[in-house]
């Protein structure tokens, strides 16, 4: 049945005659759906508890999906009905002008490392092709300093809430470690896959940079697992994505 449906079953409470919600009821609502469901008990209209609550579940990182599956769940429960369209469209709404308000707020950081986004990096190579004159040969003067915290063997796209707070304060102490010897202009970005790189230089100082590094990581981050080395930029911008996307999935 659609979510925008009205229709009410036999044994429905109606709006017009539906009572408090019962202290046997409110336990079994969607976490966060309490306000709403005392808005269905007590009267015909919850659109300002849902758009109250469709700002605040976009914020804490609740989907779309589930906020409305929520609702529909505590429709169901209080009164035995769909959730209405005026009731759809307030959480909705809500949710959707949330989100695109902290969408508009983020910079080119990873807002939970730190560190450069994927994007960043992306268009920062872009960049760097762009300024090479044109039928340049030979090496890329740039290279990918790749640091690999991710255990061996592990699933790189599990884990909840809790491992992903782990993971990026991980990334953040990684990525500090890394900035203390690339102290320079160079791009430091998380690839959100227990991998973090280094937009660096091709120098006469790479080897000892990457070296002190991977030295200064086994040392403070106290984990053997962690793998540095140095990937060359290809020929092109168009492979050098390819090359990112590749160690994205990896």
């Amino acid at each position: 049945m659609g979510i925008f449906a009205t229709r009410v079953r036999h044994d429905a409470v109606g709006p017009e005659t539906a009572a408090e919600l019962s202290e046997e009821l409110r336990p079994a609502l969607p976490p966060r759906f309490e306000a709403v469901g005392e808005a269905l008990a007590s009267g015909p209209d919850p659109v300002d508890a849902c758009g109250v609550l469709g700002r605040d579940l976009a914020l804490d990182g609740f989907s779309l999906e589930e906020v409305l599956d929520g609702l529909r769940t505590s429709c169901r429960l209080v009164r035995g009905t769909e959730p209405g369209f005026e009731a759809v469209r307030a959480i909705a709404v809500a949710w959707s002008e949330s989100t695109l308000g902290y969408l508009h707020q983020l910079s080119c950081e990873d807002p939970l490392t730190g560190l450069a986004s994927i994007a960043h990096v992306r268009t920062r190579l872009s960049e760097l092709y762009r300024v090479r004159p044109p039928g340049s040969t030979g090496s890329h003067p740039h290279v990918l300093v790749v640091v690999d915290f991710a255990p061996a063997g592990s699933d790189r796209g599990a884990g909840g809430r809790a491992d992903v707070l782990t993971h990026a304060l991980r990334a953040s102490r990684l990525g500090q470690t890394a900035r203390t010897v690339f102290s320079g202009t160079e791009t430091i970005g998380s690839l959100g896959s227990g991998r973090i790189v280094v937009i660096a230089e091709r120098d006469d100082r790479l080897g000892r940079r990457t070296a002190l590094l991977r030295r200064m990581l086994s040392t403070r981050d106290g984990h053997p697992r962690v793998r540095v080395w140095v990937e060359g930029l290809p020929g092109t911008d168009r492979t050098a994505a390819a090359l990112l996307d590749e160690l994205v999935r990896l």
